[in-house]
């Protein structure tokens, strides 16, 4: 009954900055503190909700939508308010003479989880079809089946708000958007800049809206460009600062597949300080990424930092912090307690919690799950440095401190959260 979007990304795969990035139309890296995971956000950044409740439109929203942090200095939630009892408790006290806008979030896809509650539900454990990056053991696939259960349950949550809807006759005036923050709570997925966890559904649906549904697209889109798309249908000026694009001559469009190449032809993204894990520093370990249908390239601004945080949590800066980028759960400690196991396991763990190069590319035709390295091949060195000279282009387009300088405030930044803890000493 819509659009669903191939290739959709975030602007960083950890929840705060992704997050910041949807409300604020604009990637993380222009957000200050608001780059981080466990921050806040400058109240003098617009966002599309207020924006949208000062044109008339009357707002809310439900569990997870901003943060998690502190919001400094804001006179008004940059969701609206928060209605305890869902969707419909805002439908009852909704003046049917606005215009709404309603973020409907969920934790449920969060750790930790019920575990076995995959299993109990009824999946077959045989069924599920694993990451390459995970090691194929009853262990991970039970994990698996719990984070799917957990999606369930999401699900469960949309399709209640819809039927709500349906009730109130206002399915066809309504747009309804679903979508991620971030890939799942997983190593070498949450807070990494790969497909497993950069990439996210999006499907679309608005009524007379999309002169042409159940299409598939597979233009680039960036999270970044819901904010945008929002405030252009319902006649809002969008502000200048926002570096998104609108999606409306898309789903205006009666095309499918690849529309429009020249503008939508790659996607950025990248991240900064997720949990700070490192020895040493309040740091986090800085890195972007370009990607299009052919590869991937990653920049690694600070590769002598563990990308998952240490796995010494003797030596971690914030007491006994363990691969504190990656949330604890029984395929994290699978995965370190086996990692001498055989050389796959080694190999394993350390494409999730080694150290990595300064650059990564990956073909992603032929390996799309991102998992070998060519950024040293030569066979592939024109091709590295034009996706290299194509992101700094865009970086430094964007403001980005990293690369126009200023981008170790972002490791000097206040961290309000905690993190994954070692497990206790036998």
């Amino acid at each position: 009954e819509g659009i669903l979007f191939n290739h959709a990304y975030i602007s960083s795969p950890s929840c705060t900055p992704s997050r910041n990035a949807i409300l604020t139309g604009q990637y993380h890296w222009r957000l200050g503190t608001g780059a981080n995971l466990w921050s806040t956000l400058d109240p003098a950044i617009p966002v599309y909700p207020l924006l949208l409740e000062e044109a008339g439109y009357q707002i809310g929203h439900y569990r997870k939508s901003w943060g998690p942090g502190k919001l400094d200095g804001w006179e008004k939630h940059p969701a609206g308010e928060q209605y305890e009892k869902g969707f419909e408790d805002f439908l009852a006290k909704w003046d049917r003479g606005k215009p709404f806008c309603f973020w409907l979030g969920s934790s449920d896809p969060l750790r930790p989880f019920d575990e076995g509650s995959g299993v109990r539900s009824g999946m077959d454990l045989d069924r599920i079809r694993l990451f390459e990056c995970f090691p194929d053991d009853p262990v991970v696939r039970s994990d698996v089946a719990d984070y799917y259960y957990e999606v369930q349950r999401f699900d469960t949550l949309v399709m209640n708000a819809i039927r709500s809807l349906e009730k109130i006759g206002q399915m066809e005036n309504t747009i309804i958007v679903v979508t991620g923050d971030h890939g799942m709570p997983f190593p070498r997925c949450k807070s990494n800049n790969y497909d497993s966890g950069a990439r996210v559904p999006l499907a679309i649906r608005w009524g007379s809206g999309i002169k042409s549904p159940g299409r598939i697209i597979d233009d680039f889109t960036s999270m970044v460009d819901m904010a945008p798309t929002f405030l252009e249908i319902a006649g809002v000026e969008i502000p200048e600062v926002m570096t998104g694009k609108s999606l409306v001559s898309l789903l205006k469009s009666k095309k499918q597949g690849i529309i429009d190449p020249d503008q939508r032809g790659y996607v950025l993204h990248g991240k900064e300080r997720h949990v700070p894990g490192q020895e040493g520093n309040m740091g986090g370990y800085p890195s972007r990424a370009i990607r299009n249908h052919d590869f991937l390239y990653i920049r690694n601004f600070k590769p002598e930092r563990w990308p998952a945080g240490t796995p010494d949590p003797d030596k971690a800066f914030l007491p006994h912090f363990w691969l504190a980028d990656c949330d604890n759960g029984p395929t994290k400690t699978y995965m370190v307690e086996n990692r001498d196991k055989d050389e796959h396991h080694r190999l394993l763990y350390e494409l999730s919690f080694g150290k990595r190069p300064a650059e990564e590319l990956y073909d992603c035709r032929k390996d799309p799950e991102q998992l070998l390295n060519l950024a040293d091949d030569p066979a592939y060195g024109d091709i590295k440095e034009s996706m290299a000279e194509l992101l700094m282009e865009q970086l430094e387009l964007t403001a980005d401190p990293r690369v126009i300088g200023g981008g170790d405030k972002f490791d000097e930044y206040p961290y309000l959260g905690g993190g994954p803890k070692a497990p206790p000493r036998e």
